[in-house]
């Protein structure tokens, strides 16, 4: 089973660079998107059912009530047998942040976590999303079951995530209180990073999102913000991981990750 995870930064802009004439050379089973800024009136055959016959994907998508911002879409080749959209948040599921499908055997999601970085009201935000979403975490967990959780979670978890770690200290996306966070989802709650548990000493080629400003992607001054998380079973059944950097579709790139596991 095939995985990719991609914060597009725009549906539309994305695809105008060629994201999807990529992923239909990538076989992938499930591809998780993230920042649409896109509503449904504005989704083109091509955004809701990339690729032709047997290996076109069925999108199911959350959009934001805000038009131009967030969402999050879900693709998959198998049908899946459940969907659902939201997590049961009064305040961010009308932000367009949470896809869930059913498989049988396992559940996929993808996700996108706020940005603290505009300013100290959405990083108050993003701390109040967090503390939802922990809980969230939890009841799967304690319902059984094998999930891989893929997405934008704009945290760099460790100092060998991003570049200037050390400037980064008081800056969102690297505050310490984001990293316990993320610390207790692997340590306490029990999902695993994926990526990490595959290159655990991985350093500049980890990175999937850089800043358009100073050429940080021509110097790599990049952050490791896009994860799949999983529960250990399906979580040990990595076989490859890999951030896709030859061309860019995003200020993000797409992050692989293939699973001896049941489609």
């Amino acid at each position: 089973m095939r995985i990719i995870s991609l914060n597009l930064n725009g549906i539309r802009s994305a695809a105008k660079k060629g994201c999807f004439d990529w992923l239909r050379k990538q076989k992938a089973d499930v591809l998780c998107v993230q920042e649409l800024k896109a509503q449904e009136a504005d989704m083109v055959p091509e955004f809701m059912r990339p690729g032709a016959g047997a290996s076109a994907l069925k999108g199911h998508f959350h959009y934001a009530e805000k038009k131009g911002y967030s969402g999050v879409g879900l693709y998959s080749r198998a049908e899946p047998k459940a969907v659902k959209i939201g997590f049961g948040s009064r305040e961010f599921d009308a932000e367009g942040r949470y896809v869930r499908a059913d498989f049988g055997s396992h559940s996929v999601i993808s996700i996108y976590k706020p940005s603290g970085s505009s300013g100290e009201e959405r990083q108050a935000a993003k701390f109040r999303f967090l503390d939802e979403f922990l809980p969230h975490l939890k009841k799967l967990r304690k319902g059984g079951g094998e999930f891989v959780i893929c997405g934008d979670f704009n945290i760099a978890h460790r100092e060998i995530d991003l570049r200037n770690w050390k400037s980064n200290q008081k800056n969102s996306g690297f505050l310490p209180e984001e990293r316990a966070w993320l610390s207790r989802v692997f340590d306490e709650v029990g999902f695993v990073d994926v990526y990490r548990a595959l290159h655990p000493d991985a350093t500049g080629e980890a990175y999937t999102w850089w800043s358009n400003r100073g050429a940080a992607y021509e110097k790599n001054v990049g952050w490791r913000l896009d994860y799949q998380i999983a529960t250990p079973g399906i979580a040990a059944r990595a076989t490859k991981a890999a951030v896709y950097k030859e061309k860019r579709f995003s200020d993000h790139a797409p992050l692989t990750i293939d699973y001896d596991w049941p489609a």
